[in-house]
């Protein structure tokens, strides 16, 4: 029996399972998260209790579209939907560009620098290029 199991490791056989157990522990420093969509997802929430601004925009939009006499109420699903139909390959990289971490912005304008020049440069021979410094 174990020989049967040690065969189908050595032929590579995986799991059928597609889902792979994530490690537990501590991720190294420079290690990439990977971000998978579920597909399947039908119900999406969004907390705005700590964006006040946000919040209180969202409630002006939907006070201005509810006056009316006619029609059936206006949600913020509806505003979202209407939304999301005017999102341009603009609006997509303002909102990647905004996700960015300081550190990364900076490894993202070293890599910017290394292909445009030609170059290999580490993060701090950037830097003090960068930064003028002696």
């Amino acid at each position: 029996m174990n020989e049967v199991l040690n065969i189908k490791k050595e032929e590579g056989i995986q799991n059928p399972s597609p889902m792979q157990k994530k490690k537990r522990g501590r991720k190294p420093k420079n290690e990439k998260t990977e971000y998978q969509i579920n597909s399947e997802q039908t119900k999406f929430f969004v907390d705005l209790s700590k964006e006040k601004d946000s919040l209180e925009q969202i409630f002006n939009l939907l006070r201005k579209v509810n006056k009316k006499n006619y029609g059936r109420e206006i949600t913020f699903k509806d505003l979202a939907i209407f939304g999301i139909d005017k999102i341009t390959e603009k609006d997509l990289d303002k909102i990647k560009d905004g996700s960015l971490s300081e550190m990364e912005k900076v490894e993202k304008a070293l890599d910017e620098y290394n292909q445009k020049n030609g170059t290999k440069l580490s993060m701090g021979e950037f830097l003090v290029k960068k930064l003028s410094i002696n």
